[in-house]
């Protein structure tokens, strides 16, 4: 019985050194971006273009599958993530680009840019019976747009005087992007601006509409006869906490890296039916129809680094140069721009 007890005893310990040796050889393997603990992120996202980016990753966080447990808010309006921001509820935000300088300045640089994540959107709508096949066809005509005293104003602008014609072109400026909507359903408007999903509401709801100009185009082509070729129509970023990023940079890069696999999955066309129902799980684009239509034309990208400055550098300066106000009063510094 002694000898019996010894023997198993010995197997108990061979066992357990055995096991012990195994769990050494065998580390959980790791992403080159993830943290070391699993980080909760408070992200906002803006219905529309500017959040339509996150959607895959909100999907894969709920299933367990990010490096970090995002917990995130939609917004419906600039206003409403900008006090949030100010108050420092969130970690993580997606925002018109002009705004992120503006909340640079205001909060005295407590928050950092680290992505741009929406090119263009913005298209000039014709009514059946109206021709315009060029920014000089604008020349004489009435133009209605919605975003007075913020980008789509000085895009509008920039591209006008860049073609000659801003002195001969009315613009009439409505207070949302659903009344110009309403302007060209009744025939009131013949012409006007609006940017994405809008066009393709404005489209579904108004017969005879067809899209006439692409800005983001248009911009580039003001941009190179201005000598302003580094420019390119900004019109979404992400900004981040400046406490948040000094603190938690392997989880912002985990973020960063994550979200820009977010952006592929989201503007690769063999994903649109997928794409454009995960905008109506998580209430970026109401209807995944009307998702389905406007994905392609939402300029989804992801520019960080050393690129994202350059771009987005000049595209302030030409802001600036129309209202100082749009960008916070002052061109941001280098402390603005987050890096790797």
């Amino acid at each position: 019985m002694k000898k019996l007890i010894t023997v198993i005893l010995a197997l108990a310990l061979l066992t357990l050194a055995l096991t012990g040796c195994g769990a050494e050889e065998t580390p959980a393997p790791s992403a080159p971006d993830a943290p070391a603990i699993r980080t909760d992120v408070r992200l906002g996202l803006l219905a529309g273009p500017t959040g339509v980016g996150a959607a895959k990753l909100l999907d894969d966080n709920a299933a367990g599958d990010t490096a970090n447990n995002y917990i995130h808010t939609v917004f419906n309006a600039p206003d409403e993530v900008t006090a949030k921001i100010i108050s420092g509820e969130l970690d993580i935000a997606a925002v018109p680009t002009n705004l992120a300088a503006v909340l640079y300045k205001k909060t005295e640089g407590k928050v950092k840019l680290a992505a741009i994540n929406t090119l263009g959107v913005l298209y000039v709508l014709t009514a059946q019976g109206t021709t315009v096949s060029s920014v000089a066809d604008l020349k004489g005509k009435t133009v209605y747009s919605s975003g007075q005293g913020a980008v789509p104003e000085y895009v509008l602008n920039f591209i006008l005087d860049a073609n000659g014609v801003r002195d001969d072109v009315e613009v009439v400026y409505e207070a949302e992007h659903d009344a110009v909507i309403a302007d060209l359903a009744s025939g009131k408007a013949q012409i006007a601006v609006l940017p994405e999903p809008k066009v393709t509401a404005a489209l579904t709801q108004a017969e005879g509409l067809s899209v006439a100009l692409d800005l983001a185009e248009e911009w580039d082509k003001a941009a190179a006869l201005n000598g302003d070729g580094d420019s390119v129509l900004s019109m979404g970023c992400v900004v981040v906490s400046s406490s948040f990023a000094e603190q938690n940079k392997p989880a912002l890069n985990a973020f960063l890296s994550e979200y820009a696999a977010s952006i592929a999955y989201m503007s690769d066309a063999a994903n649109l039916d997928s794409a454009a129902a995960l905008c109506e799980t998580y209430g970026i684009i109401p209807k995944a129809a009307v998702a389905k239509k406007a994905l392609p034309n939402c300029g989804l990208t992801f520019i960080s680094g050393a690129e994202m400055k350059t771009q987005i550098a000049a595209f302030y300066q030409i802001l600036f140069d129309y209202n100082p106000a749009s960008v916070g009063g002052t061109l941001p510094d280098e402390d603005f721009y987050y890096s790797k």
